[in-house]
């Protein structure tokens, strides 16, 4: 029984510290790439920028921001080839940690200015878009 508990214990720690790691990971990911704006500066800049909408297609429909075009970060390796890399690109997510996580994996790509809102989409008070299908 003994043995059991101690190889339970291994693999908590081992979950913890990968958890810990992966955090750090891209925290720190976040620091280099230096990508997240302001709602505000999100608004004023996006207009030269292709947005991108990293939730699933049910809530992209539900609503988004106007202009937006959902590509869910599910699908991202997939279809990053419909992005150009010389456009900027902007992410949301109703997590900010989902949106650094592509914006990571779009500069491991050549994508070069990777930006990403600093807070969620559901504290967005921009311009949105309803899709209400019935």
């Amino acid at each position: 029984m003994q043995i059991i508990n101690t190889i339970l214990y291994i693999v908590v720690i081992g979950y913890l510290v990968y958890l810990a790691g992966s955090w750090l990971y891209y925290f720190v990911k976040a620091k280099q790439l230096k990508g997240g704006i302001s709602g505000e500066e999100f608004e004023s800049t996006m207009r030269k920028a292709q947005i991108v909408d990293l939730r699933e297609k049910n809530t992209f429909d539900a609503k988004h921001i106007l202009g937006a075009r959902n590509l869910p970060y599910t699908q991202l390796k997939y279809k990053e080839d419909e992005l150009r890399p010389d456009l900027p690109v902007y992410l949301y997510e109703d997590r900010k940690s989902v949106s650094i996580r592509a914006a990571v994996k779009l500069s491991k790509k050549g994508f070069t200015n990777v930006k990403w809102l600093d807070e969620r989409f559901s504290d967005w008070e921009g311009k949105t878009k309803k899709t209400n299908k019935l």
